[in-house]
């Protein structure tokens, strides 16, 4: 059993100590944390048996820490990361892993150096309907990969007051790109792969709070396939992605309902069961540290995903098409 340390006890961080507290197929229980706000943690942690520090110091100085797990505020996440691996700790981050590909490199290389597993959240790489999708690609049921379609929108920055830190535009470029948009930027590269240009719109229709709340970009694909994308931080929930090809198209609406239409002969739509996907990227976590199988999203998809994540906002900004480093 790995014990480990939640860092961060928001919403989010709450969410993945109950996708595993107490159940023991998990391979991971949470002993310690920290987090920004201890007064509003105090009677939860008590609750889970969570060991509440009072910094995130005090938490990487207790041997009997083997892990953390961030859910903190974007742009600490490398420091952080790089704070971790020194005291050697094993490493699962939230994502965006970084805001940036030097820091996204940065870190990385610390954990390198460290010999400890980093793991990146993206908790759909996780969903039995993705796993379906790659397979119709391996086998080559969709021939060449031309188009690549995917949104994910939410009316989560409804809630977004000022002095959260969600609001705060240096965490939230794009609206809706850092607690959603990333997500489907994930799913792009671990579907269809590397992507090397991006021409983004960003702006705010109906948010007066200072983010965006209207994302949209054309892509490219260092295979040549294009790609749609679109993050809503203001709309109802939804979950979209679609790939073409010369000889048929898959589209998953929401996490388990999967289309297949072949360019020829009958298509099917299935239903997939509902899956824990907190808590399969946690087991997966724990797993790799034990010396399983390798975590399933590779540190080189990591940085090429911040890295993407940084050249849209550059994008945005200058209104013009750029390549992806």
């Amino acid at each position: 059993m790995l014990d480990a340390a939640i860092i961060g006890m928001g919403r989010w961080g709450q969410t993945l100590v109950a996708s595993v507290q107490g159940k023991n197929d998990a391979g991971i229980r949470f002993v310690s944390g920290a987090t920004g706000r201890p007064e509003r943690a105090r009677d939860w942690a008590a609750q889970n048996r969570i060991k509440l520090e009072d910094s995130y110091e005090a938490v990487l100085a207790d041997p009997a820490v083997k892990a953390v797990v961030l859910a903190t505020p974007h742009q600490s996440h490398a420091e952080q990361i790089i704070a971790a691996a020194r005291a050697g700790k094993q490493i699962f981050v939230e994502k965006p892993f970084t805001m940036s590909k030097a820091s996204a490199e940065a870190a990385v290389a610390a954990c390198r150096e460290a010999g400890v597993v980093l793991a990146l959240g993206h908790n759909r790489r996780f969903l039995p309907a993705v796993a379906e999708m790659q397979r119709l690609l391996a086998d080559d049921s969709l021939g060449t990969l031309l188009h690549v379609e995917g949104q994910f929108s939410g009316p989560g920055a409804a809630a977004y007051t000022a002095g959260m830190w969600r609001a705060d535009r240096s965490e939230s470029p794009l609206g809706g790109m850092g607690g959603m948009g990333i997500h489907m930027i994930d799913m792009f590269i671990h579907l269809a792969g590397p992507i090397s240009q991006v021409t983004v719109q960003s702006h705010a229709r109906v948010l007066d709070n200072g983010l965006d709340d209207t994302t949209a970009g054309l892509f490219r694909f260092a295979s040549g396939a294009t790609g749609l994308f679109a993050t809503l931080a203001l709309a109802p929930r939804y979950w979209r992605v679609a790939l073409f090809g010369d000889k048929g198209l898959v589209e998953l609406n929401g996490h388990e309902r999967l289309g297949f239409t072949p360019r020829e002969g009958e298509g099917w739509v299935r239903e997939f069961p509902k899956t824990d996907i907190e808590h399969a990227e946690l087991k997966a976590f724990a797993a790799a540290v034990a010396g399983g199988p390798a975590y399933p999203l590779p540190v080189a998809e990591a940085i090429h995903g911040a890295s993407v994540y940084e050249t849209m906002v550059l994008a945005a900004e200058a209104g013009s098409t750029y390549a992806v480093a």
